[in-house]
């Protein structure tokens, strides 16, 4: 098969991923990564469900493309695009998906959810760093603020992830357990999962 099609195919799955990911989080309401309490903290500030959660994704993610494009248009191209459209329908599916499989709230099943969310999470960027074809807003908006204070990547992602939780906490975003997981173990885990996708793979190029 063409590589640039299996790079599409191991986008768009790995954007439905994360989308159901950040969505099992966010119902089993044990905190929120630090980008989905961002998405949780425009939800609860504008007055939407918690099954509106994918619309308020979008709303985040599109005011991150116009962000980008003033200052960093470079930054965008058609990863980038790929990676919006589905993500709000992913993260709505993610939601009702949730509530069939784990209909009970009980403590136990809730910690269940939220590792199935987490393992999703992880494996859906792990599989778009592999494919290899862009960048999400994010991460953009990452790339931004280190060209412009010239810092290391990873000196500027961890505060870039410090503020986003403090911004989805003051947005009313929903903080706990899976936030501080999430903060320290994304990274490393990510890293893992996509080095092992491209030795199997061996898409590159």
């Amino acid at each position: 098969m063409n590589k640039k099609i299996v790079k599409m195919v191991l986008a768009v799955a790995g954007i439905l991923l994360v989308g159901t990911g950040v969505a099992f989080n966010a119902a089993a309401a044990l905190g929120n990564d630090p980008v989905g309490i961002v998405y949780d903290g425009i939800r609860n500030t504008a007055n939407l469900s918690s099954g509106q959660l994918g619309m308020a994704s979008n709303v985040v993610n599109v005011a991150l493309m116009i962000l980008i494009f003033f200052m960093g248009r470079h930054y965008i191209n058609i990863g980038t695009f790929i990676y919006v459209i589905p993500y709000g329908a992913a993260v709505d599916l993610g939601g009702r998906l949730y509530a069939a499989l784990l209909p009970a709230q009980a403590l136990p099943v809730r910690i269940m959810g939220a590792a199935i969310g987490c393992l999703l999470l992880y494996t859906g960027v792990a599989m778009f760093i592999t494919a290899d074809i862009g960048l999400d807003p994010f991460t953009g908006v990452v790339m931004i603020i280190r060209d412009k204070v010239r810092k290391q990547y990873r000196v500027v992602k961890i505060c870039f992830d410090i503020g986003c939780i403090i911004l989805g906490i003051v947005l009313g975003g929903k903080m706990g357990v899976i936030t501080v997981i999430t903060a320290l173990t994304a990274g490393p885990a990510i890293q893992f999962l996509a080095d092992g996708m491209k030795k199997r793979m061996k898409i590159d190029g």
